[in-house]
């Protein structure tokens, strides 16, 4: 390319796009309050992903609150698990 006189250009980062509806937020109920008094009072909820040699896997638990355990849980291959 040198002896020719062409020089690469490097790739441009392209501008991030606002496209769509927005998100919405729901109410923080709890107010950041995780106590329970008795079981399936509260849950929590949170997701993870992971990368495997198949592609991505992704994660979600639910957990109670006053017993620290999970109560229920999915895996799949898609975001909507």
């Amino acid at each position: 390319m040198r002896e020719n006189g062409y020089r690469a250009r490097p790739k441009r980062r392209a501008k991030p796009k606002d496209e769509g509806e927005r998100a919405v937020i729901a109410d923080n109920i709890l107010d950041r309050d995780f106590a329970a008094t008795r079981p399936n009072q509260k849950w929590l909820a949170d997701f993870t992903y992971i990368w495997t040699a198949e592609g991505w896997l992704y994660v979600t638990a639910v957990l109670d609150l006053f017993s620290r355990r999970i109560v229920g849980w999915s895996m799949k291959a898609t975001r909507h698990s």
